[in-house]
Order: C-alpha cells, then structure tokens, then sequence
C-alpha cells in the first residue's frame, strides 16, 4: 500500500515498526469506548511480535496526524470455503474521537477493500455492537450489509481449557 496524503496534512499507510504504542492507545481508547477499559491484555511487546515478527499473522493500516497515530485498522487473513478465496477480517477500527469526521475511519476500510480488489479476496467482514449506532449507520453509508442471519460464537479460558483437554 502506498501511502496517502488525507486531511490536516494526516498519512494513511502500513502499520510500520515503532507504531506500536499509537496502535496500542487507539486499542485501548477502542476497548474504553466499548466499556470493557480493564479488557486490554496486550502490550507494545506483543504487537510488535504479531504485526512486525518474523511471521506475521496480524496487519495494521494507521492514520498517523503531525507524527502521531490517530487511527487504525487491523487485520487479518480469513479464507471462504464457499467461494475458495481468501478474505480480510477487520479487528479493529478505531479513529481516536477528536480526529473523527474528518474521513479517516473511511480512509482507512477503503485501505482494506483495495488491498482486497488487489489481491482477488472475496470478502471484507468484521462485527460491531449492536448498540454502537454511529458505527452502524458509518458501515451502512458505504455500504456493508448486516449479516442477521449469524451469531458470532466464542470460545475462552477454562471453556476453550477444558475443550482442548478432551483430546488428551
């Protein structure tokens, strides 16, 4: 992705080694907004290995405004059975609350649905909570669809444990 001159004189670009403690306080300003403030288990340490380690399973786009990172959107590789392609999952995306409206927040899943076009993949998803009314009216005016049919399922600690158990 080549990087993009946007509003205020911001950049929109890769996600690069030293982001880190940007993408980790636009993480934590997420999981604030999301009332979960005390949910954050990761570190700069661990973002570093997971978006910039030798094998990296996790990718991030950032906004970054006057050298600091003021939005971002991480992600990861998916694959559909379905269509036999690959797709993006969307993490996390965040554009802290004094840089919104600004079109960053598009600017940045525009970033995903190129890199998407680019690359042939056939989908682009993530999920949102339902009582999130601005980012549910923000993905409906660019056009995503709910998908009402699908419950998002997740499986953690001792239950995810305990699963894994079975086949000792």
């Amino acid at each position: 992705m080549n990087p993009r001159t946007l509003a205020a004189g911001s950049v929109l670009r890769e996600a690069r080694p030293g982001d880190e403690p940007g993408i980790l306080a636009c993480i934590r300003a997420l999981a604030e907004y999301e009332r979960e403030p005390d949910a954050v288990e990761n570190t700069v340490e661990a973002l570093r290995e997971t978006l910039f380690g030798p094998a990296p399973q996790a990718f991030g786009h950032v906004v970054e405004r006057e050298g600091v990172v003021v939005g971002i959107a991480l992600w990861f590789v998916t694959y559909s059975t379905w269509t036999g392609r690959h797709g993006i999952w969307l993490e996390d995306l965040i554009v802290l609350p004094e840089h919104r409206a600004a079109g960053y927040g598009k600017a940045l899943i525009a970033s995903l649905a190129a890199v998407c076009a680019e690359r042939g993949y056939s989908r682009l998803e993530w999920t949102v909570l339902d009582w999130n009314e601005p980012a549910l009216g923000f993905y409906r005016s660019i056009g995503a669809e709910p998908m009402d049919e699908w419950t998002t399922q997740r499986m953690s600690g001792d239950a995810l444990t305990a699963l894994a158990a079975v086949l000792d």
